[in-house]
């Protein structure tokens, strides 16, 4: 049996849960052994009903009143509780921060070892397998060979793709043995950022801005850009650190790792750590002054210009076209 930790939202599934999901069926398929899920926390069971066709065939929820907010040890020592109940012979988690920390916590407890951030993993003795290291600048391949394999999917590494079939998996409560030392470290409470408009996470299409916009005022032209285009606006580490735009709209290494249709990067040079949290876009279309900057190298599409006449330019072909 393979176990996969599921993360959700509003009674939904999370995107890197699903993408864990579509490799634990593809391991699942190969080894000939069943796929089921473990949630933890508020929402988890309307979560586990919502994973109907995505080849589930049990879903645990983890039932305890104090970890209804995130707690890593004590999700840990869960896993490790349920996983010594049903003997898998997997235990796969989103490369997520979450994720990665509740298997590192696993593989501490239970010596085992963890193979994290892969990228591709195929089933045989032992597992071989890819896996992104140093914040995705070097692949790495590698074998992993235990009684149990520890793994976590790099983010976005993995298509999410539906699995065969609508049938909605069997939920089943788990109740864990926890000590007051498991729960010393807890969420306490959340403060949500602005959530109107669209995901930056979500969004098919990403508007970055960088060092090039100039000021706070500067990014008027790109939020006007993604509305045309329904999508977001994220940005570069050195707009967040001057203040200009708050942290949860950062990309990279020490941000949010995205994967639309189109990024469309403005005066962003490209730093490696950039670059590791906007490469899973389809296309990138980069816009700067500058054609030696390094993101000229993973772009797909450039234009070597002033961003402040090239956007506008851009968003008003939009509106003419469209009749607007």
């Amino acid at each position: 049996m393979i176990l996969a930790l599921v993360e959700h939202a509003d009674g939904k599934p999370d995107r890197l849960s699903l993408e864990t999901l579509t490799l634990a069926r593809r391991l699942g398929a190969a080894t000939g052994e069943p796929v089921e899920a473990v949630l933890f926390g508020d929402g988890a069971t309307a979560a586990a009903g919502a994973l109907a066709g995505q080849g589930v065939a049990t879903t645990h929820v983890v039932e305890d009143p104090r970890l209804k907010a995130f707690a890593p040890v004590a999700w840990a020592v869960s896993l490790a509780q349920l996983s010594t109940a049903r003997s898998p012979s997997v235990v796969i988690a989103a490369g997520s921060d979450r994720g990665n920390e509740v298997i590192a916590h696993l593989a501490a407890r239970t010596d085992l070892p963890f193979a994290a951030n892969c990228t591709d993993v195929t089933a045989g003795t032992p597992f071989r397998l890819t896996r992104q290291r140093w914040a995705g600048s070097l692949l790495e391949d590698a074998v992993l060979d235990a009684g149990t394999k520890l793994l976590s999917v790099a983010p976005h590494a993995v298509a999410a793709e539906e699995g065969a079939g609508t049938t909605a998996p069997t939920v089943t409560p788990f109740t864990p043995t926890l000590t007051d030392d498991d729960l010393r470290v807890a969420v306490s409470r959340r403060l949500e950022p602005d959530r109107s408009g669209v995901s930056l996470t979500d969004a098919r299409v990403v508007v970055g801005g960088g060092r090039g916009v100039g000021s706070p005022e500067g990014f008027g032209e790109l939020e006007e850009l993604a509305a045309l285009l329904g999508g977001a606006v994220g940005v570069s580490r050195v707009v967040t650190s001057s203040g200009w735009r708050p942290h949860s709209q950062q990309i990279g290494q020490t941000g949010l790792r995205i994967a639309p249709d189109l990024y469309i990067a403005c005066g962003i040079s490209g730093a490696i750590q950039h670059i590791v949290g906007a490469k899973a876009a389809k296309r990138i279309l980069a816009i700067n002054t500058d054609p030696d900057a390094p993101i000229m190298s993973v772009a797909d599409y450039a234009v070597i210009g002033d961003l402040h006449q090239v956007v506008p330019a851009i968003s008003a072909e939009i509106r003419r076209v469209r009749g607007g």
